[in-house]
Order: C-alpha cells, then structure tokens, then sequence
C-alpha cells in the first residue's frame, strides 16, 4: 500500500510539473522568410537570444527564403499546430502576395494566426546626386518634361519599391521606367552608381549613403517624418499620401496553435520591445517604428493592409516572377 501511495505521489508531482512548465514543453523554431544577415533575420537572432533564458527552452532561428516568402509560409503552415514553430516574415507574405500569385499553398487568412507586429518601416525615395531634382515637385516636373527618361530600381515585379513606384507614376502622372533587380541589396547602389536614378530604400539601407552623400532623399512614406532624416518630407504632406512605402515584420503562429502559445509569444515579445535600451538601440536608432501590436489589432491590420496593398498591385499591373 505504501508503495501504491508513493507512486501515486511521484504521478501526481509529475503532473503538477509538467502544468507547471506549460508550454513550450520543447524547443521552439523560428522560421525567418529571408536570408541570414538581413534586418528581419537579425532581429530573430536577437530576440531569440532574450526569449530562451525566458522560456527555459532552446529557440532557434531558421532561415528559409524563396519564392518571396512562400517556402517558408508553406512550410510553417503545414508544421504541427503546437505553438513551436513560428514564422518571421514580412507583408509580403500576407498583404501582397494574395494579390499577385494566380494561387499558393497557403490561405494568408485562414492557415495562420497573427500574434504580433514588431516593426513597421518606412522606405524614402532616394535619387542620384546627378538628377537635376531636389525635391518631390522638381521630381515630377522633370518627368513630365522628359517621360520615360528616368528609372527606378526595385527588387522585382510586386515588391514594395515597384508598389510604391507605380502608385507614385499614377497619381503624379508621370512616367518612370521600372528596373527590376534581384534583391534588395542592389537597387540602392544602382542608384549611387548612376546606373538608376532611383529607388525606394529604408532607413537602415540608405542611411550610409544618405550621409555619405553617395545618395539624395527626396521623400519618405508615412504619417510622420521621420526622426532621424527630420528634413524629408513625407508624401502624405507633400499630396500623396496614397503613395505608401512602408513594409513591416511580424510573428505568425499555424492555423490551431493553443492560445497559451499565442499569448505567452505576444507577451513576451512584447515586453522585449518595450526594454528601452533594446527599443532605442536596436529599433529606434535604426529607422524602425515599434509597433508590438496585440493579437486581435494586427489581424485588423492586416484585412486593411491587403485592401490597399491590393489595389497598389491592380494598378501596377504586377504579376508573379
């Protein structure tokens, strides 16, 4: 009987434990749409780094780029529903991609629960020092004086510089030429070697040059200038405020994960975010706005950024690669 009661007592130890510990019972992946060494993938490094002395469990970033952002969808999409394999990615993913694929292997709304936006970024438009054009206006005057003459740079049909290239040409009504390339990382010194006369670039990209002098801005995208370029005027106050450049990054759970999942990766993310040395140094500094929205708000988010985003697309007339 004593031996009867003793093992119920190490049963129910166990039990207590293992409720205790709740999840993550085991390691947790972080499936990043992107390659090593770009902004999106050193900001999982680092908030892996913070999350596994939080969590008492390993968690590691995995890299998985491609067919813009849909290997690694697909595949988070198809991982077991536990709440351990989480994806990293970008609007692409889910407010353009839906858009500009005739079909994928996922359904952006119903495959995937959203548990967070950590950041939003801005992109300025950003000339040679050669063009004859200093500001917006002067931009648009010489476009129309010369059509056709002047092109932009983007890193393929459908990115967020193509987007935000043909929106500008259809409410300025200018012509500019798209110069697709492949990959972010060389359309900004396309545009330093004259090889373009423009792209769209974010902060962390285009800050170097910018204060080389090795580029121009003329503009940024927007509600609010930014802090760190204070002097560019965004396009909203400049009369374009269709003209949207921003992208953003944010953590997506499978289609089923518990809601403790959810929870405990939006909360804990979050109070990473709001660490101000981390915010500052890591974000702030860096041209990125915070976001570290709830749940429920980056979903709502979402519906109305694929509406926008869509009709970005429609008038470029995008289409997949």
């Amino acid at each position: 009987m004593r031996t009867l009661r003793f093992v119920c007592f190490l049963l129910a130890c166990f039990a207590a434990g293992a409720q205790a510990q709740g999840w993550p019972a085991k390691p947790v992946r972080i499936v990043v749409a992107y390659p090593p060494g770009g902004g999106i993938d050193v900001m999982a490094r680092q908030i892996a780094d913070r999350l596994t002395p939080v969590w008492g469990q390993p968690v590691v970033v995995e890299n998985k780029p491609g067919a813009n952002t849909i290997l690694a969808a697909d595949a988070v999409a198809k991982s077991a529903p536990d709440g351990t394999t989480v994806l990293m990615t970008t609007d692409a993913t889910f407010s353009i991609n839906p858009h500009l694929y005739a079909s994928l292997p996922y359904d952006a709304e119903r495959d995937f629960i959203p548990v967070t936006m950590l950041v939003l970024l801005q992109q300025l438009l950003v000339a040679n020092p050669s063009l004859p054009a200093n500001t917006l206006e002067e931009l648009i005057k010489l476009a129309k004086a010369k059509p056709g003459t002047i092109n932009y740079a983007s890193y393929g049909s459908g990115s967020q510089p193509h987007l935000s290239g043909e929106m500008l040409k259809y409410k300025a009504g200018i012509d500019l030429v798209h110069v697709p390339y492949k990959g972010i990382s060389l359309a900004v010194p396309a545009v330093m070697s004259g090889e373009v006369q423009l792209t769209f670039a974010g902060i962390a990209t285009s800050s170097a040059p910018l204060k080389a002098g090795r580029i121009k801005a003329l503009a940024i995208g927007g509600a609010h200038r930014s802090p760190l370029f204070p002097q560019v005027p965004t396009f909203t106050e400049l009369g374009y405020p269709e003209v949207e450049t921003h992208a953003w990054f944010g953590l997506f759970l499978p289609a089923g994960a518990p809601k403790e999942a959810v929870s405990r990766i939006y909360t804990d993310v979050k109070r990473i975010l709001d660490d101000p040395e981390f915010r500052q140094k890591q974000l702030i500094d860096r041209g990125y706005e915070v976001a570290g929205s709830a749940p429920g708000e980056f979903a709502r988010y979402i519906r109305r950024d694929s509406v926008s985003r869509a009709r970005a697309v429609k008038i470029s007339g995008a289409k997949a690669e």
